[in-house]
């Protein structure tokens, strides 16, 4: 008995040890491209299958020879991380939801709590555990998983302090720090009554535009299949390698189920005395992929390429990979959040509106700067364009310091308008990208331009490092933008995005992109933020605080049309908050 025990336990170890290694090979591969050692994960995937199965059918002889609970814990975790790493290389939603399923098993089986063991390697573990589960419980919005999870992230973080005294846990302490002030910042924590960020079918699609979205069909109509996000900003609020903005922009490129295919609650029973979770088709029972969990209703979610702090080489290679891939008669979206040249970074950084009380002085200081700056892309889109002017204002891409290898020109931007482009830029430097239009090389490229500074009743609500981007909150949540930029401690208008679909002037390149949910209704949002901002100020300085979007949309839509200023009008009354704005007479 005592040899066969031995001959179980040291299967074991060498299948561990497999496993490992091929999980070693696929743990820092890209998660971008859309053929990224997809035959590696596989054989990860079937590493770990073998092992698990194994240490379920030997589970008595293998605890007698030593196992502990904490390493049946680690074995559940890598395979939570495999299904994360799956879903952010594919956007999946079947992914993200078995690799929550994982951890929370974890999590309910106490496989690290349990042991109490005074291991400082087990210890790291388990923080790393808390720490993967906190963000996959986010993208999933699981808010009361992440109260729960960051609850238990502090009192180990305290016990690890008090019991390990010589080892410094301050990074630890950062990780508790970053998750509260995001859980600050996200209105998801902050408004109970919030909606999700993501797509519903039901709230987010007016009935009477699909048969006017159809009739785009007969032309050109791109599929919305793959897309880009990058924040870029000095202390900005973020989570791991997750920005506040870049995850805003991720749910909104999601659809958002029913509800039904979601689990709520892991069903708890007992074997043998141990708690075992039989709630989903893989669980850590039979480790096969989630079965009846997605909605077969929906369509695929569009590929995300989430970048934290990259380089400008980095970016230009993701953006080359990505658009090499892109299948035919398909468009990327790149949404780029960052601050602009050093010299704009030190202006001031916001207004206040409760209507307009600057000093003739400062609204002069003001408006020279900007005019000087970004005169010359107005110029541009007369159709003056030298080399030259590709290459004046950029996007800064650093930390510290000044250095061309941290600029992104609109130039840089040039060679990837062969293939069709939605580009959306959130920086005080986002006009300077207007030379774009009428300089692509292939495809006539969609854009969203922000203001160059965001506007707010109170000027303490503007800071970026608090609530992130203004106009990616418009985007994402435009309710909830308008809300704050209005100081109200709490819609879209459903007849725009008729009146957007019935256009007979709307032009090619947003009619091209029109179909895809995801896209029109960016669009939409777009049209509301630029009429809120534009009836907030004042009308001379509309140039510094509204958005702009090339080429232009139709008049029908503009803030000053009748049907768009009414809306806004209505809304500001009903929230009564109207004497903050500068209506015409509606």
């Amino acid at each position: 008995m005592a040899e066969e025990g031995d001959v179980v336990s040291k299967t074991f170890r060498a299948l561990v040890e497999r496993a490992d290694r091929k999980f070693a090979r696929v743990r820092d591969f890209p998660s971008y491209g859309r053929a990224q050692g997809q035959h590696y994960f596989q054989k990860v995937f079937k590493a770990y299958m073998r092992l698990w199965k194994y240490q379920q059918e030997h589970r008595t002889e293998l605890v007698k020879a030593g196992l502990n609970r904490w390493e049946i814990g680690e074995i559940a975790g890598r395979i939570g991380q495999l299904y994360f790493g799956q879903y952010t290389r594919t956007s999946e939603a079947r992914f993200l939801v078995e690799s929550y399923v994982f951890y929370e098993a974890i999590l309910k089986r106490r496989y690290f709590e349990g042991c109490k063991v005074k291991d400082l390697g087990v210890r790291f573990k388990e923080l790393r555990f808390y720490a993967r589960f906190l963000l996959v419980s986010l993208i999933l919005n699981r808010t009361q998983t992440v109260k729960v999870v960051v609850e238990k992230l502090k009192a180990l973080v305290d016990d690890c302090n008090a019991n390990f005294r010589e080892t410094n846990f301050k990074e630890w302490k950062l990780v508790v720090q970053e998750i509260v002030r995001f859980m600050n910042a996200d209105t998801t924590f902050t408004i109970a009554s919030a909606r999700p960020f993501r797509y519903s079918a039901i709230f987010d699609c007016h009935p009477n535009s699909v048969q006017d979205v159809a009739r785009f069909h007969a032309k050109k109509v791109l599929k919305f299949r793959d897309s880009i996000l990058m924040s870029y900003h000095r202390n900005e609020v973020k989570f791991a390698e997750l920005t506040l903005d870049a995850y805003r922009m991720l749910q909104c490129l999601e659809w958002e189920s029913s509800g039904s295919f979601y689990p709520k609650h892991l069903a708890e029973t007992k074997e043998n005395g141990i708690v075992v979770d039989y709630s989903g088709t893989s669980g850590l029972i039979d480790m096969k992929l989630v079965a009846g969990m997605t909605d077969p209703t929906l369509p695929p979610n569009p590929r995300k390429a989430i970048l934290y702090r990259p380089s400008v080489t980095h970016l230009i290679a993701v953006m080359a990979t990505i658009c090499e891939e892109l299948p035919p008669e398909s468009v990327i979206l790149v949404y780029l959040s960052a601050s602009g040249k050093p010299s704009h970074i030190n202006a001031s950084p916001v207004e206040s509106s409760g209507g307009p009380k600057r000093t003739t002085k400062n609204k002069l200081t003001s408006h020279n700067s900007l005019e000087q700056n970004f005169s010359s892309p107005e110029s541009h889109i007369n159709g003056k364009k030298g080399s030259s002017d590709y290459y004046d204002d950029y996007l800064w891409l650093g930390s510290k310091g000044n250095g061309g290898s941290s600029n992104l020109y609109p130039g840089d931007i040039i060679p990837f308008t062969r293939r069709p482009l939605f580009l959306v830029i959130d920086s005080d430097s986002s006009h300077a990208f207007k030379v774009l239009h009428g300089a692509e090389r292939g495809e006539k490229a969609a854009l969203l331009l922000s203001p160059f500074r965001p506007m707010f009743k109170d000027p303490f609500s503007a800071d970026i490092t608090q609530n992130g981007s203004q106009f990616t909150f418009f985007l994402t949540a435009p309710l909830q933008a308008f809300c704050q930029m209005t100081g109200f401690a709490l819609s879209d208008s459903d007849i725009w995005e008729v009146i957007l679909c019935k256009s007979p002037s709307l032009d090619l390149v947003w009619a091209q992109v029109l179909s895809d949910p995801f896209l029109r209704r960016l669009i939409i949002r777009f049209i509301f933020c630029r009429a809120v901002l534009s009836a907030f100020c004042s009308s001379e300085e509309s140039e510094q605080y509204v958005p702009v979007c090339l080429p232009q949309l139709p008049n029908s839509l503009s803030p000053k049309a009748e049907v768009v200023q009414s809306s806004v009008s209505q809304l500001a009354n009903h929230l009564n908050v109207a004497d903050g704005f500068h209506f015409d007479n509606t």
